[in-house]
């Protein structure tokens, strides 16, 4: 259960400062009350609010005094002002300093009541969006990485996973699609409950459907027993279908039946059992293809994609991949013990010229692979496999002078994929934007920091949304 909200009531006035503290008592609220923002300041040392009720007009400092400390020490706590000597003035002021809202005495308590509820919904929301983003980043280990891309996957993520909708997530092999689940799963109500995984594609037909929804006594040769299967022991939490498109059509029909009717039958069985399951499906194939092709249930794959993440390649995301680099690094040192703590330039560069086809999975284990081989404090060239040392020069990543540092690579490169992207786009800037998935605002300041603002065609972009 969530503790009552902490209430911190500031005023001169003895007699509105009791009742007001009897009446947010009454309302289920823990109050404290001061006299003066000098008091107020102490108290606020002392414990933690979420509310402060403040009176503008006080002996000594003033409310918009406190105001502002209180911005300053513990911007999170909402703030609402009250004062008798109302001007707009001092009502601009307030709402500039961070007030949430300001009431002129004499006021309705009710008003005050839907005023105090209002800002702890809020705050709520606040909270519990820092909780899930903070969560997300430390349980999602190798979503790493700042680029536009992967915060939109984020921002996502956040959102779907305090609801119980089925979830669709798209994207090529090795670019993380479990641990967009395992996100999901872990910021859920359901985090405290079964999360399991199975690869549709990997388990052969005749066995999938009994790993799935398990199977009776005599069912078939060898079911020398009853069952559960997955979605049974997944009850109250989180099935993962990896490869959903690999499903074949008359597990399509089961699988259909089980999100419709939330009931399972054993195989061989005669009696349904309700379960209560999130599935989060996943797949590297276009399923609105294959349903055009007859491959996939139509009725399935509107069922399963209510939401869709679609997980960018590392190719569309390369702003990630020193990042990434680092955070693998920092794991394959530590479990293989090995005294690694840097990349030198030259091999940055090389790593940053691959177009990396394997995704985030081939990056891992290629950092997994010139730790084990390093022979020193900082990964060189010589780690590198020869797939990455061949093809890493491109026109998107032209080399750096001798001598260059990481900044001067980036830039280089980052020049490169802008250059690329509004060719690619016929020269209109918005277009190019576009590509890369980044918002205009975004693409014509990288232009201008890059020198390359007269590049393309201005007069292209006039008109296109």
């Amino acid at each position: 259960m969530r503790p009552p909200a902490r209430v911190l009531v500031v005023d001169d006035e003895r007699s509105l400062r009791e009742f007001l503290e009897i009446f947010f008592r009454r309302e289920g609220y823990a109050v404290v009350t001061a006299s003066g923002a000098d008091e107020a300041l102490v108290a606020l040392g002392a414990d933690d609010f979420d509310v402060v009720i403040s009176d503008v007009q006080m002996s000594g400092a003033s409310g918009l005094d406190l105001l502002r400390t209180v911005k300053e020490t513990a911007p999170d706590c909402v703030v609402i002002m009250i004062t008798a000597f109302a001007t707009t003035e001092t009502a601009i002021e307030a709402m500039k300093q961070g007030a949430y809202d300001y009431i002129t005495k004499p006021f309705k308590v009710d008003e005050l009541r839907l005023v105090v509820e209002k800002a702890l919904e809020k705050k709520l929301l606040v909270d519990e969006n820092q909780r899930l983003r903070t969560a997300l980043r430390s349980r999602s280990r190798s979503l790493v990485g700042s680029s536009t891309a992967l915060s939109h996957v984020h921002d996502l993520i956040a959102q779907v996973a305090t609801t119980r909708t089925n979830v669709l997530v798209s994207g090529e092999s090795g670019t993380g699609k479990e641990l967009v689940a395992r996100g999901i799963h872990e910021l859920s109500e359901r985090r405290d409950k079964a999360f399991l995984a199975v690869n549709c594609g990997a388990i052969p037909e005749n066995l999938l459907e009994s790993e799935l929804f398990g199977h009776v006594r005599g069912a078939f040769t060898g079911a020398v027993s009853n069952k559960p299967g997955l979605v049974e022991s997944a009850d109250g939490g989180t099935l993962f279908l990896d490869e959903i498109g690999e499903l074949p059509q008359s597990l399509q029909v089961k699988l259909l039946r089980l999100i419709q009717e939330k009931t399972v039958r054993r195989v061989g069985g005669n009696q349904d059992q309700r379960v209560d399951v999130r599935i989060v499906a996943a797949t590297n194939r276009d399923l609105q293809a294959e349903v055009h092709a007859g491959r996939f249930r139509e009725d399935l794959y509107y069922r399963l994609n209510v939401i869709q993440i679609a997980l960018p390649p590392l190719r569309e995301r390369m702003e990630d991949v020193p990042q990434l680099v680092q955070h693998f690094l920092e794991k394959y040192r530590r479990e293989l013990g090995k005294d690694v703590s840097g990349v030198s330039s030259a091999a940055m560069e090389k790593i940053l010229g691959h177009s990396f086809p394997g995704n985030v999975r081939e990056l891992e284990n290629l950092i997994e692979r010139a730790v084990a081989l390093s022979r020193s404090p900082t990964l060189g060239v010589e780690g590198l496999p020869a797939s990455v040392l061949e093809k890493s020069v491109s026109r998107l990543a032209p080399a750096a002078a001798p001598g260059g540092n990481l900044d001067e690579i980036l830039a280089s490169y980052e020049r490169g994929l802008l250059s690329d992207a509004l060719q690619r786009a016929g020269g209109v800037k918005k277009r190019a934007a576009r590509l890369l998935g980044i918002s205009f605002r975004s693409f014509r300041y990288r232009l201008e920091k890059l020198g390359l603002d007269n590049a393309g065609d201005p007069d292209a972009d006039e008109g296109i949304l």
